[in-house]
């Protein structure tokens, strides 16, 4: 019996990858068109972009993306800036790593820390609130290089001044 449904089994899966051609493309063919929409906005002068970070780091790509965009800006010519808060804030600590600190313990597993070194290289700005680090088990010496500590009042005048600059806020969260 059981070499019956083995046969059975291996006909089944012969005949399912017969059925459509794996892959259908060949690689380095178009999947999606490349026709952008708006154009490429530089900054102009005095212009400022804020991203406020309250997710889950390594968890979601919503707190990578929204680096990722912080740098857009920032090479766009805009003054820009990240601030972490809550959860978010995990994504601000250099001893992160396996099985030592600065070892990838899978592909991917730094592209934050990489892309938030690479954002204050450029210039950009990063805040970390204090009270997300403590409410994580974060210490403040264990910020990446260039981030800077902010008391948890700081989130909400944060805003405030950005806003008052005319700033760009893009404001991320995510549980």
């Amino acid at each position: 019996m059981t070499a019956d449904i083995d046969a059975q089994i291996a006909e089944n899966i012969a005949k399912s990858l017969g059925e459509i051609p794996h892959p259908s493309l060949p690689q380095g063919s178009n999947l999606y068109g490349s026709t952008k929409i708006f154009p490429d906005f530089q900054a102009e002068d005095g212009e400022t972009y804020f991203t406020l970070v309250h997710g889950i780091p390594h968890e979601s790509s919503v707190s990578f993306v929204a680096i990722l965009q912080a740098t857009r800006a920032l090479r766009k010519g805009f003054e820009s800036a990240i601030y972490f808060y809550g959860p978010g804030t995990l994504a601000c600590t250099a001893n992160r790593g396996f099985p030592t600190t600065g070892d990838a313990g899978f592909p991917g597993e730094l592209n934050m820390n990489g892309s938030l070194e690479t954002f204050i290289k450029e210039g950009g700005t990063v805040y970390c609130c204090r009270f997300g680090m403590a409410l994580h088990g974060m210490r403040e010496e264990d910020l990446i290089e260039g981030v800077i500590p902010a008391h948890p009042l700081d989130v909400q005048d944060a805003v405030i001044y950005y806003a008052r600059k005319g700033a760009i806020i893009n404001s991320t969260y995510n549980l």
